[in-house]
Order: structure tokens, then sequence, then C-alpha cells
């Protein structure tokens, strides 16, 4: 990807379409969406969501456990134009949903914030600018992190509809599902909050 394309996705302090338009406000925001065993959308099969803004205008969240392999941070700090590059710091890469895959978001625990961070419930934040890439790659930035590239985005009403349809669980956010490595076991991690067994699930099960 162009130079320019990375610095447009990182280039907005205000952050993405999605997140500077609905407030994170709504009783979802700051959980994390559970896909249920039957979901059919392959964007969203055995995904562990972030709620990162919900209003009666619609959601926006990151999918956190699908690991991006074809690009490491530092070819992203090369890309975007940050130094130092091999950097003080790294962070995972992670592939946070369908919609506008070049578009960057760093979730990240609620110690750090720029002009244009977005507050997520449960004291996390979300930065869409290249100020915390450059505070990262200097060895600062947040205490913990994680960079998502895209997004998920629910209208108004449909979010709170899939879950009335039992397409997702919800649990509230913690650091260790948040930000560690462990993606394989995330789903099964985020179930076992809720008590429950993977193999007792349904299409009938309902929503905690």
């Amino acid at each position: 990807m162009a130079k320019d394309d990375w610095k447009a996705a990182f280039g907005a302090a205000r952050g993405g379409p999605s997140p500077e338009d609905p407030i994170a406000e709504g009783r979802l925001a700051g959980q994390l969406l559970i896909a249920m065993p039957h979901m059919q959308d392959p964007n969203f099969a055995g995904a562990v969501i972030c709620v990162c803004a919900h209003s009666e205008e619609g959601a926006m969240g990151l999918i956190l456990n699908k690991p991006i392999e074809r690009l490491t941070f530092d070819a992203l700090l090369k890309q975007v134009g940050v130094e130092p590059v091999p950097p003080a710091r790294r962070i995972r890469l992670v592939a946070g949903g369908p919609l506008e895959e070049s578009r960057g978001f760093v979730l990240h625990s609620g110690d750090w914030k720029a002009e244009g961070s977005l507050p997520v419930e449960g004291g996390f934040g979300l930065t869409a600018s290249v100020e915390i890439l450059k505070a990262i790659a200097a060895g600062g930035g947040p205490r913990e992190c994680i960079l998502a590239l895209g997004y998920a985005s629910w209208g108004a009403g449909q979010l709170e509809e899939e879950i009335v349809q039992n397409s997702w669980l919800s649990v509230g956010a913690d650091e260790e599902l948040l930000f560690d490595g462990d993606a394989a076991t995330k789903w099964r991690r985020a179930l076992a909050k809720l008590k429950v067994d993977p193999l007792l699930l349904s299409g009938a099960a309902g929503h905690a």
C-alpha cells in the first residue's frame, strides 16, 4: 500500500467515520460480543468483538482475535513515515473488521489520550491518529494497546436485532481479553467469563 494510503488511514485525529458520530453511551459500549457457533457470516464466525461505540444511531466495534500475518508493525511504520524503525516498542496487528480495511485504529488502555481520542466505556480508549504511532514507536504511548485495520459497524437497531436473533452473546471486557496475544483461545475464554459451555450453545440459547 502506498504511503499516502497509510497516512489517510491514520492521519485524521478525529478517527474513522463511525467512531466520530455515535457517542459511546449505549449499553453495549465497552462490552465484548461473542459470535454464536451458528454464525453464518464468514467475516464474524468465531469472532470476539470489542464494541467501541453504541448509540441509537448504531454501533462500531473491532474484532480482536484475527491476527494480521501479512504486515508487520515495522513495515506499517515505514509506510506511514513514522520513525524510529525499528521501533523501541512493537504492538500486535489485528484485522478489525470487513469495512475500510486500510483504516487503522489503536484500541488502548485509558492512561493515554490525544486530541480526537474516543473514550471507550470501561476505562479504555480508541485513537486513529498518527500521533499514537509516533508515541509507541518511541517507546511510549498507552500501557496496553493493539492496532486494528478495518472495523465492523451496525446501523440503527441492527446490533440489537442480531442479539435478539441469538447471533451474539455479550460480556464485559477486560484487559487480558482485549490486549493479550492468544487469539486462538480468546473466543473460548470470553465464553468462560459467562460460565458457558460452547458445546451447549444453540440458536435458541438467547443472550446473556
